[in-house]
């Protein structure tokens, strides 16, 4: 994982708009999903993206290590959600659109109703640059002490290493950085070798569950697709 001190250069878009703050990284509304956090022994391998979906992945590329972001005239909320979108919307792409945006909505799960609905949800194997990455479960957003919050974060993918290990770029903590997520070993943080595997994308704290997981590949909930 990346603890980068340096902000890089920020991302500009020319628009005009104004968003409301977003609760982007939270599920506050949306109802606890089954999925499986199995390993998926076929997962996962880059398949090339379309122009658009390249332009996204080195956009994105550009942001990491930053701690803020400069849009123009248009206010981006600096979560998971927001960030994500502010990289779509330089490429054209509203990701809210058509999905209900509401003052106070939880903009994982915006996102993720606009994939649903003009694009396409998906597990793998193939992947494309570009790409959405949904996760649950990435904290306790309605503070139950439960693990039952689906769509508490989401990236856009990088690239993925030979060995399956998808790279993904995401705003956690305090910057925007690079994280793994191996779904083939979801249990592993690490390989023999030392390489990072699977990222920790939960923090540890003295009131979690019994059961709480905190890997990538464990808290795993699916990619989105919207050029094919």
């Amino acid at each position: 994982m990346m603890n980068s001190t340096n902000i890089r250069p920020l991302l500009l878009f020319s628009v005009t708009a104004i968003i409301g703050l977003i609760a982007g990284c939270s599920a506050l509304d949306y109802g606890a999903t089954e999925r499986n956090h199995t390993a998926s022994l076929n997962c996962c391998r880059l398949q090339p993206g379309t122009a658009r979906q390249e332009a996204i992945a080195r956009a994105t590329a550009k942001l990491v290590g930053a701690r803020t972001i400069r849009t123009g005239n248009r206010t981006v909320s600096y979560d998971c959600a927001g960030v994500t979108r502010a990289i779509y919307l330089s490429q054209g792409h509203d990701l809210y659109e058509g999905s209900g945006e509401t003052g106070q909505a939880n903009g994982v799960r915006l996102i993720y109703e606009h994939v649903r609905q003009q694009g396409h949800l998906h597990r793998g194997p193939a992947v494309h640059p570009g790409d959405l990455v949904f996760f649950d479960n990435t904290w306790d957003s309605n503070e139950d002490g439960m693990l039952n919050d689906p769509l508490t974060h989401v990236g856009i993918v990088e690239d993925v290493e030979p060995d399956g290990t998808v790279v993904f770029i995401s705003r956690v903590s305090n910057a925007i950085e690079r994280y793994r997520m191996n779904l083939r070993v979801p249990d592993a943080a690490r390989g023999a070798d030392g390489r990072i595997l699977n990222d920790y994308l939960r923090r540890k704290k003295a009131s979690d569950s019994r059961g709480t997981v905190y890997l990538t590949g464990q808290l795993f909930a699916g990619f989105g697709s919207l050029d094919e």
